[in-house]
Formats: C-alpha cells, structure tokens, sequence
C-alpha cells in the first residue's frame, strides 16, 4: 500500500480505481514558409473553430454546473478574440515567416509567462488560461491528440491540473473523485468537486504513471489522503465510512418538511446562502425555509460591465417567484477587499479589506446603488423580498440610505413603475457596528451577522493569509461575546438577528447560537438538515442548565 497526502477541498470516501488523465500531446515545430498569408488564414480559420467550440462547451457546462461555473468559457472566447494575443500571433508569422503553429506556441508561452510574474492573484490565474486557449487553437490547426478518459465504470481521475475545458467534457457518471497535482482551492476542478458533491485533493504529490494507473484506491476527502492498493484493513475501514456517510445522508432526507423547532419549543429559521440563480435548486433541494443571503456581487462579477436595471431585475423577480412565498433576502452590492471587478476601475489600497467595499462604494457612487435598488424594490412585487446592507458602521450610513431610497421611490412612482418597500436589514460585521447595535436596532427590520469579516476586525488577523490561518479563531471569546450582545440588543428593539457567516454552519456551536437566542442560520444548502437535526434533538434550557453548572 502506498499513501499520498494531499489538501481536501471536498469530503468524503471515494473508492475505485485510478485513471490517469492525459493531456494530448502538442508537437510543435517551426517551419520556415514564404506563404505567410496562407498561414494567416489558417490561423484565423482556427481561432473561428476554435470559438464554436468553446460556445458548445459553455451550453454543456450551464446545463451541468450552472452559469457561474460555466462563464469560463465565455472568458476564453473573449480572450480569443483579444488584439493583443491575435497581434502577436500575426506579428511573429510575418516577421520570421512561420508556420502558424509555431506562432501561437510562441506567444502562449510570452503570455503565460507574463501573466506567472504578475503579483495578483487574478492574473497570475490567467496563465493557465492562455495556454488552454492556445493549446485548443493547435490542436485545431494540427489535429492534434485530444485529452480523454477512456473507461466504462466511475473512476478516480488523477492529474497534474485539469483546465475548465477538460472537466466541462468529462463524463460525470464516471467520475468518483478528482485528485490533482497542483490546483488551488479556488480552481475550477475544486469548484467542479464541490457541486458535483463528490471527494476532492488538490497538492497530492503522487506519480501521474503506470506506477499507479489502473490500481485501487481510496479517496478520504475529509483527511486529505489517497491510498493506492489499500491494504485489506484500511479498504474495510473505508468502507465502512462510506456505507455510515450514505445512511447519515439517507437519515438526513427524513427531516425534510420538519419544523426546524427544539425540544422546548424554540423555533429557529434555516435559510441558505447562494450566489447565483443556479443555486436554486439546491436550496429547494435541501428543504431551506427560505435564502438568507443571496450574493448579489455574482451579478457584477460575472459580467464584463455594469449589470442594467433590467439585467438584475430579471433575476431577482425569478428568485423571488421560484420561492413562491420564503423570505428572500438579497445583500446588496459587496464588491471590494478580495472580491476584485475590472470594471469599476478602483485604485489599489494597501489594506483593501479596511477599504474601499460594499456600502462605502454605492453611498459615493450612488447611480451604481440606485439601479440596483429600483431593481430590487421592482422585484419585491413577485415575492417575499428582503433587503440587507453590508459593512454598516454607523448611524448617519443608514440614514443616507433611507435618503436614497426615498429618492428611487419618488423615481419609480414617477414614472408609474410597480413597486413594493421590502424589509430592510443590516449586516453586522464590524466591532463598531456591534458596539452601536442596540441604537441601529431602531432605524431597521433584522440583522445578519457576517461572522467571516467580524472574526476578521475582532482579532486584528488578515483571513485571506494562510500563514495567519492559526490566528484566525472564530470561536474566540471576543467573537462569541459580540454575537450575543448583538442578539440581545436586536431583542430590546424587537426584531430579529440572525448569522450569515461561515460560523452559522458550524455544528460545535449550533446549540450555543440557540441558547443566545440566534433566531435565524443562513448556511451553504447542504448543511441545512444536519443542523435541522440538531435543533429537532435539542433542549435548549436543559443545554444552558448544564452550561451554567459547569
């Protein structure tokens, strides 16, 4: 038996045998030619065929993996059609009269590496998608080997990486569980792996080899590790927390349409959090009493420029509609720290996450704040819509927002436009925010606290620094003190206050948040009826009875 370790971004057991995924090989050579208009033809009838394909591969990936997913390819076709990248392979054919091949070989490798040296983090990810590009244009142009996965039964694909393109044609009922090389947790293969719920390693320094072809293994998801011809106990034990995951997951299923209600009668909200309207039907799915945070960044990041009022309308109204009647609440724009988008043509800061982001951006850029609020108030007609604010700080930003809106309702009564007022909530996720909570209590409908950026400001600690990761404590006394102090002083004002934050899924703490009164969980769709579970199993007087003696 041979074990590699590797970083999880999906748990789970998978087990079966490995197939090696193998990139086609490219060989490219450069040929001398006089014929340099030829060669430009032959370029440019590539690049066409080239972009068909990649349209094809964008219908297939929004069927399987939903829009968000699937808009890779719409970047790979723009970045196609980039004049820089098409110069350059024009330049070099004309110049040192070559063959096409060569050409896009040669400027795949100037671009990729250019983007490698670059200090952010989006663009160094843009190296690999110039050579998926440009690796498609040459194996148009030669007819080259395609990169495939020949079996007949569900299998562990082991690579180096996997590029959008690759995991968009793969056969998703032969596919047990992705184990890569290299990849981030952000990758698209990571990304594959968590909607497709299926185990998932990235880092795993294992041979891509006949070493390890062909041969049973394990996936545990959950540890991190890859065992290749699993000795007979280990593949038992495997086993046997495979068959305990599907029985949980099985058990799960029976609590659906439960209220989510404790043993002495305290009920909670379960809502969940998405990012797109692709996300739907997990929610449903999973039996969410409605969306308690609904992303709407998505929108812009997802496109190439500002979304109309139109664009978001549409959205979501579909929302709103496909809930039939759950509250629905829509964070508004929280573009800034590490959510980047071209467009907006922001400065760099030296400390983004203490920034320029969310609230601060629409109350200075107030065309941008009121097409989505005329889109958000117009949507509020067709369901039961709510509106949350990000990075509140103080009184006076509620009051300018209070303004706003008033002048988009003069907007819309104006010009005769149906429109309802949703209940308007803040985020809380700022110390000061906290420490002001019992007077911005009165001036709204709820509070949702962001636990990621409030763990973040509390502890002083960068989380996007994984050097810093055992610094970053969530469960910090701080952290849970300013929790309850926000529920309590949401309770004097009469409304209520619940978690949006990663914390909210977190199971160790479920009873906690109920015995400080938390009145509503937002988690990811998946995390719903495990901690339905939870509160169907849970006293909450007797749980603070032996909190207190202890």
């Amino acid at each position: 038996m041979e074990e590699y370790r590797g970083k999880s971004v999906f748990g789970g057991i998978a087990i079966g045998k490995i197939c090696v995924y193998r990139k086609g090989e490219q060989q490219v050579k450069r040929v001398k030619t006089e014929d340099t208009e030829g060669e430009m033809q032959r370029y440019t009838q590539a690049k066409e065929e080239a972009v068909r394909q990649l349209k094809t591969l964008y219908e297939k990936a929004v069927k399987e993996v939903g829009e968000a997913n699937a808009a890779i390819f719409e970047i790979h076709q723009m970045m196609l059609e980039d004049d820089d990248y098409n110069e350059s392979v024009e330049n070099i054919i004309r110049t040192q009269k070559v063959n096409a091949e060569y050409a896009v070989a040669a400027t795949s490798d100037n671009f990729s590496q250019m983007f490698a040296s670059m200090e952010d983090d989006y663009m160094r990810e843009r190296a690999a998608d110039v050579k998926d590009i440009s690796e498609r244009i040459l194996a148009v142009l030669g007819g080259g080997a395609k990169s495939t996965v020949n079996t007949e039964e569900p299998v562990i694909i082991l690579a180096d990486d996997l590029a959008p393109s690759e995991t968009v044609q793969l056969d998703k009922d032969k596919v047990l569980s992705f184990v890569t090389v290299h990849g981030s947790v952000n990758s698209h293969t990571a990304i594959l792996a968590r909607t497709m719920g299926i185990p998932a390693l990235i880092g795993t320094q294992i041979p891509l080899d006949a070493q390890v072809d062909g041969k049973l293994a394990v996936v545990d998801g959950s540890n991190g590790a890859v065992y290749v011809d699993p000795d007979p106990e280990i593949l038992s034990e495997m086993q046997r927390r495979r068959q305990e995951e599907e029985e949980k997951k099985e058990l799960l299923q029976q609590l659906k349409g439960k209220e989510n209600i404790t043993l002495d009668g305290k009920k909670v909200m379960l809502y969940a959090n998405i990012g797109n309207i692709k996300d739907l039907a997990t929610v449903i799915q999973n039996d969410a009493g409605g969306i308690g945070l609904f992303r709407s960044e998505f929108i812009y990041l997802e496109k190439e420029e500002y979304p109309t009022e139109e664009e978001q309308f549409k959205i979501y109204k579909t929302v709103a509609e496909t809930m039939a009647g759950k509250r629905v609440i829509i964070r508004t724009l929280d573009i800034g720290a590490d959510k980047k988008c071209g467009y907006f043509e922001m400065d760099e800061e030296e400390n983004p996450a203490l920034g320029y982001r969310a609230i601060r951006i629409c109350l200075t850029r107030p065309e941008i704040f009121k097409t989505q609020l005329r889109a958000l108030f117009r949507a509020a007609v067709y369901g039961n819509l709510a509106v949350m604010y990000p990075m509140i700080t103080s009184l006076w930003e509620i009051k300018r927002i209070k303004e706003i809106a008033e002048e988009v309702k003069a907007e819309l009564k104006e010009q005769n436009m149906e429109f309802r007022m949703p209940e308007q909530g803040i985020m809380i996720e700022t110390p000061a925010a906290v420490m002001v909570s019992a007077d911005l209590a009165k001036e709204v409908d709820f509070f949702s606290i962001g636990t990621n950026d409030l763990t973040q400001y509390t502890l002083a600690v960068d989380r996007q620094n994984p050097k810093l990761d055992e610094f970053y404590d969530p469960h910090h006394p701080a952290v849970l003190s300013m929790i309850r102090m926000t529920v309590e002083n949401a309770h004097r004002a009469g409304i209520w206050a619940g978690i949006c934050g990663e914390l909210g899924a977190d199971l160790s703490l479920t009873k906690e948040f109920l015995a400080m009164g938390v009145d509503e969980l937002s988690v990811s769709p998946g995390r719903i009826l495990p901690i339905r579970k939870i509160v169907l199993e849970t006293d909450v007087e007797e749980y603070k009875r032996k909190k207190n003696a202890d």
